[in-house]
């Protein structure tokens, strides 16, 4: 690892920075809708379960990789052998495509959250009124450009100053606003308690295998597998820092912030509209929340509150995958971090434009019946994601073998899930991500 390259000041960092990458919009807007479609408390039990076995041994793996190589996802798996290569490239295009349209989104949300802040929040409920908003020819880029500038000038301030001491202070604040919200709503909202037993009480009668599939999924939004953050976040970890104990914690922030929105979401539309009023991504965010916000007792302030959350976890998702493609480009052309960052910056201003225009001017044109947002998403999250991960076992099980990163773990001390880490990336996981990749491709209905 080249003496320059910048490092996380400790653990603190580093976990709170891989965790605010980790939590997400996906936790947000994805994870509720998948638990109320999909039988609520045995939804939240497989993904526990998930978490702590499936999910934590890719963290585990991509992490050590970071760590082992000192690099980006492109030098890190050239580093591991020429041949690996194109798994770093894969993993590397993944932030580069999520970005830009990622950051759209951001731009929605920035909106909003000022929108409520400025008292426009029963206009914001209204029917139409996002779609009003997404189909304008201007506004929506001009939100877009301001989340992403954000983004990027907390990415030129580096590892330290911009990225740790970012996310030290909105972790921590992300999690009490959750946490009151869904106090809030719980107390304030009639039938809010049928909800929260829906949600929380596993009814075995409901399991099946697409739950387990969805859950499955849902990982790779949650925990920021597959898409070169880990491995980019392991190469700026200190080698006397445990990173099975860290990984433990990420968990514990992520899923825990997942949970936390389910309390928040569920118990909130089911109280507005039974189950049947709960839909996924903007629907439920944009169209659905305000309206319940707009019913409920101090709504206003809730709805201020929620999307100063919202915000907070989508920026901290967007510095993540920022500082992804900005390391890359880094280690790859050795450029500075402000150079790097600017030019990041305009290659995802130019792509994310394509997102936006989806919605106006371009709106006529789709690919594979998709909306451009919706593409890059179905691209990135159901294909390349899965893939990257599926190509990241091969080569960990089965080419360097489990040994070359088991030394990494041990580094920081005893890595007590020795077994279980052999056992999921040489057998299980490999496993699942097919299951995954079939129902993306529609073999398997979920």
């Amino acid at each position: 690892m080249s003496e320059k390259r910048s490092s996380f000041t400790g653990k603190l960092g580093f976990v709170l920075a891989a965790a605010g990458s980790a939590v997400g919009l996906g936790n947000i807007w994805r994870f509720p809708y998948l638990a109320a479609q999909y039988g609520g408390g045995i939804f939240l039990l497989v993904y526990i379960i998930l978490t702590l076995t499936f999910g934590f041994s890719l963290m585990a793996a991509e992490i050590a990789i970071g760590r082992k190589t000192g690099q980006s996802p492109i030098g890190a798996f050239t580093a591991l052998g020429k041949k690996y290569a194109i798994v770093g490239y894969i993993g590397a295009a993944i932030p580069a495509l999520i970005l830009p349209y990622y950051s759209v989104i951001g731009g929605w949300v920035l909106k909003y959250m000022v929108g409520f802040v400025t008292g426009e929040g029963k206009a914001m409920a209204t029917d139409g009124y996002f779609g009003a908003y997404i189909s304008g020819p201007s506004e929506p880029v001009a939100w877009f450009i301001v989340f992403i500038t954000i983004t990027a000038f907390i990415v030129i301030l580096g590892v330290n100053k911009g990225i740790e001491k970012v996310s030290k202070v909105m972790m921590p604040v992300l999690i009490a606003l959750t946490i009151f919200i869904a106090v809030y709503t719980i107390c304030t909202m009639d039938g809010a308690i049928e909800g929260v037993k829906y949600y929380i009480l596993p009814d075995f009668k409901k399991f099946s295998f697409k739950t387990v599939v969805a859950a499955m999924g849902q990982l790779f939004y949650s925990l920021s597998i597959a898409m070169g953050i880990m491995i980019t976040f392991g190469s700026y970890m200190k080698k006397d820092i445990s990173i099975e104990k860290s990984i433990h914690q990420i968990e514990i922030f992520d899923t825990g912030v997942a949970f936390l929105a389910g309390l928040m979401i569920i118990p909130a539309v089911y109280a507005f509209s039974g189950l049947d009023g709960m839909n996924s991504g903007p629907g439920l965010m944009f169209i659905t929340l305000p309206k319940i916000f707009e019913t409920m007792p101090g709504g206003n302030i809730i709805g201020v509150v929620f999307f100063v959350m919202v915000f907070f976890a989508a920026l901290t998702s967007s510095i993540s995958l920022m500082e992804t493609v900005v390391a890359v480009f880094q280690d790859r052309f050795k450029m500075d971090r402000i150079k790097a960052t600017l030019l990041v910056l305009v290659i995802s201003v130019s792509l994310g434009l394509i997102s936006v225009f989806g919605y106006s001017i371009w709106s006529d044109f789709t690919l594979f019946k998709m909306q451009m947002l919706d593409f890059f998403d179905f691209l990135t999250n159901s294909l390349m994601m899965p893939i990257c991960a599926l190509l990241t076992c091969i080569v960990v099980g089965y080419c360097i073998k489990p040994k070359a990163l088991i030394e990494e773990l041990e580094i920081g001390g005893r890595f007590r899930s020795k077994l279980l880490f052999k056992v999921m990336i040489c057998g299980i996981a490999p496993v699942c991500i097919l299951l995954i990749l079939l129902s993306s491709f529609g073999v398997i209905k979920i």
